[in-house]
This record gives structure tokens, sequence and C-alpha cells, in this order.
């Protein structure tokens, strides 16, 4: 059992208070799921030529007190790429003019304990274990600014309760997805892409759903038609709550036993596992209010 929010505001005043008006729906999921948590925030899009990489230094001997200038000083040094870092403890938002891989394989090679979270030109993410409300206030999650997010409260069923085993998941950039109910067979998914290059980094069902869009969406088809060919190879209960640039996209099994409330105003599109952690918002009680099909796409742009 886990806890999924989503929050996508309408109106670009609204935009400051994202983090404020989730910090409430988040913590609102701890009894679904108290051992870790985590969210995908999404911001205005930098330049094509820049990206953000998210890194996660708590595996690391350091931890929050990890050298994050340092690793920014040898981005230059070694790369000759100018990198502005961003850091909060043991987590950092490394910003840089330049094509991300490069990057990616100069810290993966040089500090392999740091864990990438996530990549891409508006995503910025954070997970970590820990209560909801102890890594919303680790991460000041409350003054987080964007036009959405997505978020997720854990309790493991199978597999460890890890950093790196805590959603969101991502794949490819600029995509993230939570999920809440369990999948009976991502071996033989994993078995089935693995030989079609995607590699995996955890033994988390969830990452095998999200690499199987990676795989279909780097095939070329929209996230819709990726989620539509998932229905047909991803087996179990599940309800995934997904993040892009600009859209947040939610689907349900065919059966639908994982719950998931919608409620929806001119102001805002706010999802959550169940309605108390919807309760606090503005306006919810003149929103339309409903639960999601099984088996049907609802797709949001902000």
């Amino acid at each position: 059992m886990c806890g999924i929010v989503g929050l996508l505001v309408k109106k670009p005043a609204l935009r400051e208070r994202l983090g404020e008006l989730m910090v409430p729906m988040l913590i609102g999921m701890t009894e679904r799921g108290p051992d870790s948590a985590g969210l995908a925030v999404f911001t205005d899009s930098l330049a094509d030529s820049s990206r953000k990489i998210s890194v996660y230094s708590g595996l690391t001997a350091d931890g929050a007190d990890f050298n994050w200038q340092a690793l920014g000083h040898g981005i230059k040094t070694h790369l000759g790429i100018d990198a502005k870092v961003d850091a909060k403890g043991n987590h950092a938002v490394i910003t840089v003019q330049s094509a991300a891989e490069p990057v990616k394989h100069w810290i993966k090679e040089q500090h392999p304990m740091l864990h990438l979270l996530s990549t891409g030109r508006s995503i910025d993410l954070y997970k970590d274990i820990g209560t909801p409300a102890e890594v919303a206030d680790r991460y000041d999650f409350k003054h987080l600014k964007g036009s959405h997010l997505v978020g997720h409260t854990r309790m493991a069923t199978e597999s460890a309760v890890t950093p790196d085993r805590a959603h969101p998941f991502t794949a490819g950039e600029d995509f993230c997805l939570v999920h809440n109910g369990s999948l009976s067979n991502p071996n033989g998914i994993r078995r089935m892409l693995e030989p079609r290059g995607i590699t995996f980094e955890t033994d988390n069902d969830t990452e095998a759903a999200c690499r199987f869009l990676e795989w279909r969406l780097r095939e070329g088809d929209e996230l819709e038609v990726a989620l539509q060919k998932g229905f047909e190879e991803l087996d179990g209960f599940y309800t995934f709550l997904m993040g892009t640039p600009d859209s947040l996209a939610l689907i349900r099994d065919p059966f639908a036993c994982k719950p998931a409330v919608v409620a929806e105003t001119d102001d805002y599109v706010a999802i959550a596992s169940e309605f108390r952690s919807l309760a606090h918002l503005p306006g919810v009680n003149h929103a339309n209010v409903f639960e999601p099909a099984p088996e049907e796409m609802y797709v949001w742009k902000a």
C-alpha cells in the first residue's frame, strides 16, 4: 500500500504556492506510506542547450556533508563545462549548459556512490527514506515553485526500504512515474527490455513499468500510445501517475482496485489516493470531484 499525490496549477499566480499547497497532500498520505517519500516538480524549461541533473549523496561516506561545490569545480576542470550547483543537504540540482550524458558519465566514473535521480530541462526530483513530513522538511518542499508535481509515499512490500527504491522513478528526460499497487510480471518485463538496451538500477517492480514506458517512448510512441501498450503488457494491480514537462497523466488497471480521487477547479487539478489529502485545498468544496475509471487515460495539460 502506498500513497500518490499530484497537483497541477492552471493559473500562473499559483505557481509560487505549489509546494505550500502540496505538503499537506503528501503528509496526508503518511499512513499509506510511512517509510519513504519523494516528488518530482516541473518548472519552466531551460534553453534547449542546457540540462538539470538531480543528484543524491546520501549513499556516500560524507552523506549530507558531501562537497557539492568541489563536484561543480571538478565538472568544470575535467570537462570544461560550467556547472551551477543548488544543494540542499544530501541533494543537489546541477545545471549545465551542455548535454547531460558527458556530465552523468563523469559523475558515475568519479563518484560511483552518488545516485543520479533525474535529468531534463524542467524536472527536479527529490526522494529519501523517512516519513513524508521528515522528507518534506528535509528538502523544504513547502517553498517549491512550479507548474505541476508528482509525489509519493511508500510502504515497501516487494523490495528494500532504500532511497533509490523510493518513488518517483524516472526514465529518459523530463519523465517520472509513481505507483500504488504491485506488478506480477516485473521480471518478465526486465527480461524483455534488457536485450533492447534498457538498463535497470533496482529490483523494484515500479521501475519495470517506468522502463517499459521509456522503451516505448524511445521507439517513438506518444505517451498515450505507450500507456495503451502498457495495458497490454503490464500485469497486476496499479494506479500510475506520471509527469512530463507539460502534463500530468493518470491511469488505473482494468480492475481499478487501487484507489484514486481527482478534484478539479478553474485553478488546479489535484490527485490523491484518498480525499483527505485534498480536503485542505482552496475551493475544493466547489470542485468537480470524481473517481477515475478503470483502464482509461486522464491527461491534464499545464
